[in-house]
């Protein structure tokens, strides 16, 4: 399973950078995915427990969950993505949600257990961005820039710290305004993605002040003019802006788009997951298989458009769903998305 898993990840990364014919300007859900229809046999209680940035996420695929089965009791914790994999290996979540993947040591945890290793299912795209106050002139930052804001290390590559607006070229009253900067503590997945695409794996500056999650760090930013942030596009308020991003100094700044998340060219974008425990050769259990069949059918698919987030085209749905056989929601449409406008 884990093996076809990876072979997963591989055809996902190749149909992202194709999906633009699938998915349009305004993150219209592909028709493609066809619409959720409910069994029966379906009952019980599902635990999930894992990522803050999926809390909202979560929550509204609860709420059209138990719309189709009224006495299922779902019950969510969101503490960070780290609180995720000692929940499925304890035995006490049916569903890990993580704003990254599962790093070595908690693969290894789980499957000296269980003997195998959990299955990471991708549920959305999600734009990480770079968030400064709404009145803030910056145009556009580099990743070496953002490392040399947020890390004293510099391992992507910049040359000088960036302490102060004026350092990035600011003019006028912002040359001396010092940059205040806001992020995620340790047990959030997005520090962790954070830290190893934007610092190039370095350490966080000691200045940075810790949120407890992703709505925090968005209000704390827009609160302070001086402000900067990450978090994930969901989170996006009237009082910050995202700022364009390049992979080098003098590449092209690239937007938090959903044209630009979904072709690859947005250099923090990023699947969401959602990890389970399924055993090799064995089905999930009625209550876990209906879950993830709803999240990727049309309707599971509008919830992450209604919470800010980037839905999944139907081909990365489809592959998701044979690697866990399960079979395809049998009321699909036919009618395709034309290519972006």
């Amino acid at each position: 399973m884990y093996e076809l898993v990876k072979k997963l990840y591989v055809v996902t990364a190749f149909l992202l950078l194709s999906s633009v014919v699938t998915v349009s300007a305004n993150s219209s859900v592909d028709a493609e995915l066809g619409e959720y229809a409910a069994t029966s046999g379906v009952s019980g209680n599902l635990s999930s427990v894992g990522s803050d940035t999926l809390a909202n996420l979560m929550t509204l695929w609860a709420e059209e969950y138990k719309r189709f089965y009224p006495n299922v009791n779902i019950q969510i914790q969101a503490a960070g993505s780290s609180t995720a994999p000692p929940a499925l290996t304890e035995g006490t979540a049916n569903l890990g949600p993580m704003s990254r993947k599962m790093k070595d040591k908690e693969l290894a945890s789980f499957e000296k257990k269980f003997g195998y290793k959990p299955t990471a299912i991708p549920v959305a795209i999600d734009a990480l961005a770079v968030y400064v106050h709404k009145d803030n002139p910056i145009q556009g930052m580099s990743i070496a820039q953002v490392d040399a804001i947020f890390s004293n290390t510099r391992k992507c590559g910049g040359d000088d710290d960036l302490s102060a607006w004026g350092d990035l070229g600011l003019q006028g009253n912002w040359v001396k305004r010092d940059i205040q900067l806001f992020g995620r503590n340790s047990v959030s997945g997005t520090y962790g993605y954070f830290k190893k695409k934007g610092l190039c794996k370095g350490d966080f500056k000691s200045t940075v002040n810790e949120q407890p999650g992703s709505a925090s760090v968005v209000q704390s930013v827009s609160s302070s003019l001086n402000g900067i942030g990450f978090s994930g596009i969901g989170y996006k308020t009237s009082g910050v802006k995202a700022v364009p991003l390049s992979r080098k100094a003098d590449g092209e700044k690239i937007a938090a788009t959903t044209e630009n998340a979904t072709s690859g060219a947005y250099p923090l974008a990023r699947f969401l997951y959602v990890y389970l425990n399924k055993a090799p050769g064995k089905p999930l259990s009625p209550l876990e298989r209906e879950f993830i069949r709803m999240v990727l059918s049309t309707q599971g698919q509008k919830v992450v458009v209604k919470d800010g987030y980037i839905p999944l085209p139907s081909k990365v749905a489809d592959k998701v769903l044979a690697s866990i056989d399960v079979e395809k929601n049998p009321m699909k449409l036919n009618t395709k998305i034309s290519v972006a406008e």
